[in-house]
């Protein structure tokens, strides 16, 4: 069996995906988590010089989805199904896209009440909300996300671990969409995800 090494800084940001995805699967491997003083070294020791990268054995793979992508084809959670991959992917790419906005404000110089307001008058009515309603009359009636052979996918939990930042900050944003809160809730009660959420080290974000 190969050797994985996640490397990433002491953060959830767009590591913990994969790391939800290895906790679900059972699949061992070193959660390296690099320090913001110790960055300026480190970064000179990787090949992309970003993060997060996997270390398979001595290959590395950089890219947060691409790792998502692989980690879940080895926990199962990657569909067989040419449409339902395309379509998962599609979704994944799309929460992204959107986790970026958030980040801009997060790592911008704005004082944090500048950044809750561009959040509320901006992010959330202008990126937030027209999401969760198309995800919302998406997941009517389906019990996973992809919908030609129904079972979990590395979409489902892509979804709760991005939503289930607004559940714990901000959980009136997602009241409004009942059958999303009830998939980002039903994904965080899965047994090693729900272990994963209570007994790893508690960042900022």
């Amino acid at each position: 069996m190969p050797q994985y090494k996640l490397i990433y800084f002491d953060a959830r940001g767009r590591a913990e995906l994969t790391r939800w995805i290895f906790a679900y699967g059972g699949i061992d491997y070193v959660d390296e988590r690099i320090k913001k003083e110790d960055w300026p070294e480190r970064k000179k020791t990787i090949l992309s010089g970003k993060v997060p990268v996997l270390m398979v054995d001595d290959t590395t793979v950089p890219e947060s989805r691409a790792i998502a992508r692989y980690a879940a084809k080895l926990a199962g959670l990657y569909p067989d199904d040419n449409l339902d991959a395309a379509l998962s992917d599609a979704i994944c790419d799309k929460i992204a896209d959107t986790a970026t906005e958030i980040y801009k404000i997060r790592f911008s110089e704005k004082t944090e009440e500048e950044k809750k307001k561009e959040f509320v008058d901006d992010i959330y009515p202008n990126v937030m909300k027209p999401f969760l309603e198309r995800l919302e009359k998406w997941l009517t009636g389906k019990e996973w996300f992809v919908p030609n052979k129904p079972q979990i996918s590395w979409a489902d939990l892509c979804i709760s671990q991005t939503l289930g930042t607004m559940l714990d900050k901000v959980p009136e944003k997602l009241e409004p969409y009942p059958t999303v809160l009830a998939h980002v809730q039903k994904i965080r009660e899965i047994p090693s995800i729900k272990n994963w959420i209570e007994t790893s080290p508690q960042t900022p974000f």
